[in-house]
């Protein structure tokens, strides 16, 4: 039994090492394959591609659920790859994201918008908040067709309620009066008030050359001014309406980019489907002459 103390031994922190590499080693297998695919879709657009794709991950070993959104981070690396692009290199922007800190994704923005080559966002699934903020400064918007991007109605914080949507804050001053409202409230407007006035100037900023300024403050008093819930879904029809360039249809390849990223793996999933092409059988044709 001494004999095989050694080889078991080895085994044993070999195993150990195995699963504290592994998820790096995944992490580096899919880096490498959405690089290559990257490259792939620059070659075939021609065009600098940069995406930017949130997904609800877990932190290593321990399945702690980390929620994505746009952060000062993605700024700083998208700001990034924007000043490194030569100004004649057209941009393909591919973006799927709830949302996040207005700060990062008016920046995403107005660098997106500064470039001075064609800009192309592309939405395969959904980008909402401030990922349409970053949409508006596309010279073109390619969606899916069942894909959808989502009102730019600023959100005052509250540590006992959450979020608040300002436009409603701004609604309970005015029909109450300011003299039947808390102080805490009117401070809460006064802060709503500003918001909004900013995300509209904001809007008009990076849509008036496109669209005209009137069309731009119609379309600014449309995201911002309360008239859908923040989650509410925008659809590529609704967008032109409001006349955004929108296209409906994406590459191909941007599907296969977002396999890429795949969702985190639950104990009970929620959705199941064989992933591969069925079609209908055809009964066969009865014998000629068979009663």
């Amino acid at each position: 039994m001494d004999g095989w103390s050694e080889p078991i031994g080895i085994f044993f922190w070999f195993f150990i090492l195995l699963v504290f590499l592994w998820p790096q080693l995944q992490h580096r297998i899919l880096q490498n394959a959405r690089l290559s695919l990257i490259k792939k879709i620059e070659q075939k657009e021609r065009a600098r591609v940069v995406s930017m794709i949130h997904r609800q991950e877990r932190i290593s070993l321990f399945g702690i659920p980390l929620y994505r959104y746009i952060d000062i981070e993605d700024s700083e690396q998208v700001l990034r790859a924007i000043r490194t692009t030569p100004p004649n290199v057209p941009i393909c922007f591919i973006l799927h994201t709830p949302g996040g800190l207005v700060l990062a994704a008016a920046q995403i923005a107005l660098a997106l918008k500064d470039h001075p080559a064609k800009k192309k966002v592309i939405i395969p699934h959904y980008a909402m908040s401030g990922g349409t903020l970053i949409a508006l400064a596309a010279d073109e918007i390619l969606m899916d067709p069942h894909a959808v991007l989502g009102p730019l109605d600023p959100q005052i914080g509250d540590p006992s309620k959450g979020s608040l949507p300002a436009v409603s804050i701004i609604k309970v001053v005015e029909e109450k009066g300011p003299d039947k409202v808390e102080d805490e409230t009117l401070i809460k407007a006064d802060i709503a008030a500003k918001a909004v006035k900013q995300i509209k100037e904001l809007i008009v900023k990076l849509t008036a050359d496109k669209l005209g300024k009137d069309k731009a403050e119609k379309l600014a008093e449309t995201l911002s001014g309360g008239m859908w819930t923040h989650d509410y879904p925008i659809t590529a029809e609704k967008l032109k309406e409001l006349g955004l360039p929108v296209t409906v249809g994406i590459p191909p390849e941007v599907y296969s980019l977002m396999e890429l990223y795949p969702q985190p793996s639950q104990a009970r999933p929620t959705v199941e489907f064989i992933p591969t092409p069925h079609y209908p059988t055809t009964p066969a044709k009865k014998a000629e002459g068979r009663k």
